[in-house]
């Protein structure tokens, strides 16, 4: 497994989709993720640190982990087939020194939007590396600051409670 950070959220101009990009700055590898703007938007929320007045899915997840006694201490991103990404959240259960570890299934933009919330390590198999990632990024650069955040933030300030709270 290796390592990688979140490098940044951008739009697939011809797929209108979302696109989350991982990297590994030792080996300078990318890994784009294709993801839909609902999962976009919880990613966005943890990375830009924005309150919102009740537990979204992943906070409530973390909550709920924490609840039974578990802790959240990776998501691996452990399989790619027939262009599907698989992802695992490990968790650690029991007591100190006799933990247990379980793996649950998940898509990875779930596990990517826990692994902000619970602040831990985003590791990628290095079969699903060779297979999907890239060393270029056509001028890609991290999108979480200038128009990239502002483009976010303005979605965000779109959302009314009144129009969605039933809807989510």
């Amino acid at each position: 497994m290796v390592e990688m950070k979140i490098f940044g959220l951008a739009l697939d101009e011809k797929a209108q989709s979302p696109v989350l990009i991982l990297k590994d700055e030792a080996r300078d590898l990318a890994l784009p993720i294709w993801i839909g703007p609902v999962e976009a938007m919880a990613i966005s929320l943890a990375l830009n640190a924005v309150e919102t007045p009740r537990p979204m899915t992943h906070d409530l997840l973390v909550r709920v982990v924490a609840g039974l006694g578990g802790v959240v201490t990776a998501v691996e991103v452990v399989a790619l087939r027939e262009g599907t990404f698989y992802a695992e959240i490990l968790v650690a259960q029991g007591a100190t020194g006799a933990e247990e570890i379980k793996r649950i299934d998940c898509r990875p933009s779930d596990a990517i939007a826990l692994a902000v919330r619970a602040n831990v390590p985003i590791r990628v198999a290095e079969s699903v590396l060779a297979e999907a990632g890239t060393r270029t990024l056509d001028g890609a650069k991290a999108e979480f600051g200038g128009q990239e955040r502002e483009k976010w933030t303005e979605e965000l300030e779109k959302l009314s409670t009144d129009e969605t709270k039933y809807k989510m």
